[in-house]
């Protein structure tokens, strides 16, 4: 059976994805009975597009499913969910996300607790070395993702 870090790994390589397109290194897979079921990264760069959070291009990717469907799924993100992508986890009833660290950024992960949503963090040290590497040569394009005005 294959265990968090397998799909963690899964998802930074969608991250290097983002990255190489020149995008933020942000990934996501969506998992279902041990299967990686939709794969997604950061592209709001790339197309110019204002919601295609890794999570969001994820669920996009897999596609309209029943609530009993993402009921037995399981999320994973390199980096904590924002607002907007823990939103679309709650709303459609996705009981566990795995985030690979939150040192660099805390999403809205009392908000998916308070909405009993699992989370298992796992302070990844690649994930982490790797956000913090793209917001020190990329502070403007990193604050335009998590909504943070532009510094002058």
């Amino acid at each position: 059976m294959k265990d968090h870090n397998f799909f963690m790994a899964e998802a930074r390589k969608e991250a290097l994805i983002g990255l190489q397109e020149g995008g933020l290194p942000i990934g996501s897979v969506i998992v279902y009975q041990n299967e990686v079921v939709a794969r997604g990264h950061n592209q709001r760069i790339q197309q110019g597009s204002v919601i295609r959070h890794a999570e969001m291009d994820a669920l996009e990717n897999l596609g309209r499913k029943s609530n009993a469907y993402y009921s037995e799924c399981t999320l994973y993100s390199t980096l904590s969910p924002c607002s907007m992508c823990s939103g679309a986890a709650v709303l459609y009833q996705i009981p566990r996300v795995v985030i690979g660290e939150n040192v660099n950024f805390k999403g809205a992960e009392a908000w998916m607790r308070q909405h009993e949503v699992e989370l298992i963090i796992l302070q990844d040290q690649d994930c982490i070395d790797m956000m913090q590497t793209f917001i020190k040569s990329n502070p403007q394009l990193w604050n335009e993702d998590i909504g943070l005005p532009k510094d002058d």
